[in-house]
């Protein structure tokens, strides 16, 4: 992701630190290029193992053209997905972690490409385009139901 795109999404992932500013300074400056950003605010997380992650990313992408944002971390041992805010605290999962209000997460920015441990998948556009979370639990029952065939 490149010009406008990265711009509108830097600017809307931003948006949620307590000082835009400084993050957007941490994301140029920081060789690892990632800021830590609170949770709650625009957006939670719903963190998959990536071994159920991968499968339901793949579901997803055939329901829809394009979901929310999503990032793969520790090796790809772990997705997660961006939904709306509140989901995590409404969320009854096993195996899935929840990242709402009161929680950070390590983000890196969204036009550079893989320079840590956190990279995107599928990179936020600037919208706030989110996955549904109801969507995404139909998802994740279809991979963990062909996991098994």
């Amino acid at each position: 992701m490149t010009g406008a795109g990265a711009r509108a999404a830097v600017e809307w992932l931003a948006s949620v630190a307590p000082d835009p500013g400084a993050c957007r300074w941490e994301w140029e400056r920081n060789p690892r290029g990632v800021a830590l950003l609170p949770a709650g605010r625009r957006w939670d997380v719903l963190i998959l193992p990536g071994e159920l992650g991968y499968p339901t990313l793949d579901v997803l992408t055939r329901l829809i053209d394009r979901p929310g944002p999503v990032l793969a971390g520790f090796g790809d041992a772990r997705m997660g997905f961006f939904v709306p805010p509140g989901t995590a605290s409404r969320w009854v999962g096993t195996g899935v972690r929840g990242a709402g209000r009161g929680t950070w997460i390590v983000v890196p920015h969204p036009g550079w490409a893989v320079v840590g441990k956190v990279r995107w998948l599928i990179p936020p556009d600037g919208s706030g385009t989110l996955t549904d979370a109801t969507l995404l639990e139909l998802a994740m029952h279809e991979a963990a139901a062909g996991g098994r065939e």
